[in-house]
């Protein structure tokens, strides 16, 4: 099913202010080094549930971002609402995923760079199963 028009304005404020709240967190928190930056966030069709997809570089450290995220989510859901109150009536319920697009796109250079070639080293291809 196509997002409206309605959902997809509400996810990119949504997905503008979440990015600006994650990167002042991380930043008070004393966390360097750490790029964090929100790739996508989808609501639904009843405005009540936002899935935000968050990437992280480098990736080692992703999981214990995410954690501390799902730590704070009442802390960072009010502070989304303080900046959207003009716009939105209520704040829906985020839900925060790990984007790992690009490290699977970073795999794929690698592959097609040929650091890793499937031909001479056919233990990296993944066995196909007999039916």
């Amino acid at each position: 099913m196509e997002e409206t028009n309605r959902q997809k304005k509400i996810g990119g404020v949504l997905q503008r202010d979440l990015a600006d709240i994650l990167q002042k967190n991380l930043k008070d928190a004393g966390r360097t080094g750490v790029i964090i930056s929100v790739s996508k966030v989808k609501v639904t069709t009843d405005l009540s549930i936002a899935k935000a997809y968050i990437s992280i570089f480098p990736q080692k450290h992703a999981q214990e971002v995410i954690e501390e995220i799902n730590l704070g989510k009442s802390k960072i859901k009010h502070e989304m609402a303080q900046r959207t109150k003009n716009q939105l009536r209520k704040m829906p319920e985020i839900n925060y995923y790990l984007d790992d697009s690009l490290e699977y796109i970073e795999n794929i250079e690698k592959s097609i760079k040929g650091e890793e070639n499937p031909i001479s080293d056919p233990n990296l291809l993944e066995r196909r199963k007999k039916s």
